[in-house]
């Protein structure tokens, strides 16, 4: 499994990357724009040119974006679910001029118009993104969440539904979040538990379709659907969890990319990959190798 960690694009998208660095990354998570804002200012030549060359210089790979939280494409208000869809074209084609393979999405939150109901309408945004992207590399992983308020995304039934019914749902993958699946319900404790976890997300989604994981412990425990992420060790989930992760042979391709509290000198991005490295047994290949 490649490690890495969410880093700020303050000052410039490149700018992640050295901060990825300097933490001791090889993968990397960042936003694509703004997370705050609706407005984005364009990419310039100089933009993609420089990413491209620090992607090049640190040999941090891959960089894997997510959707501004601001987005909400289960939304039952139209305007906003308009915004949602039109940004979410935005973010994926600076993907895809960025060479970022994977934009990774919240589904949403369904406002109370009743799960089903939005369900349909991020089907619907999801396939008229597709429409706009056409032959895009970048794909969208839909993130599992915790079902926190009226978040959708919680059950891998709901993703696996989005991936059948969106217009072009083959080019969907996922990415599964170790506190969200946990707090939505998901054991990942005990040997069985998380076997029988990925089992079912393999019955349920297939395993083909996880592209990423985001490593993060749980402040809440099982079945609480509270969204509350802890650093890696430290919350309800313990270190063995985190040890199967990272030595599943099933998931050493992808990345695992913490999403851990931190402050702006990163010492706890330090401390928490060095966490997942003791956990990493020696005879696993090493990131550089896969």
């Amino acid at each position: 499994m490649r490690l890495g960690a969410h880093e700020s694009i303050a000052g410039g998208l490149h700018l992640a990357f050295d901060r990825a660095r300097m933490v001791g990354c090889d993968a990397v998570q960042l936003f694509v724009k703004s997370n705050r804002a609706w407005a984005v200012k364009p990419l310039s030549d100089e933009d993609i040119r420089l990413f491209k060359e620090k992607a090049a210089e640190t040999g941090i790979h891959p960089a894997v974006g997510h959707a501004s939280y601001l987005l909400n494409p289960a939304a039952p208000d139209e305007d906003l679910w308009r915004k949602s869809r039109d940004t979410l074209i935005i973010e994926l084609e600076r993907c895809e001029a960025l060479d970022i393979p994977y934009l990774v999405l919240h589904p949403g939150s369904h406002m109370d118009a009743g799960e089903e109901e939005g369900l349909k309408r991020v089907a619907r945004a999801l396939g008229e993104v597709h429409a706009a992207t056409r032959g895009f590399r970048a794909r969208i992983l839909l993130e599992t969440t915790a079902g926190q308020g009226t978040n959708l995304g919680y059950r891998f039934e709901q993703l696996a539904w989005l991936i059948e019914n969106t217009p072009e749902g083959e080019r969907l993958g996922v990415c599964l979040d170790t506190c969200h699946a946990f707090a939505a319900g998901y054991e990942l404790r005990t040997p069985e538990g998380y076997e029988a976890t990925l089992e079912e997300f393999d019955r349920i989604i297939g395993l083909s379709r996880l592209l990423a994981v985001h490593l993060n412990d749980s402040k809440n425990g099982l079945g609480s659907r509270v969204d509350r992420h802890e650093h890696i060790g430290k919350g309800v989930l313990g270190l063995e969890t985190f040890r199967m992760v990272v030595n599943d042979p099933r998931l050493a391709a992808l990345p695992g990319l913490l999403e851990t509290p931190k402050s702006d000198d990163l010492h706890e991005d330090i401390e928490n990959l060095a966490v997942l490295r003791s956990l990493l047994d020696s005879r696993q290949p090493s990131a550089a190798s896969s």
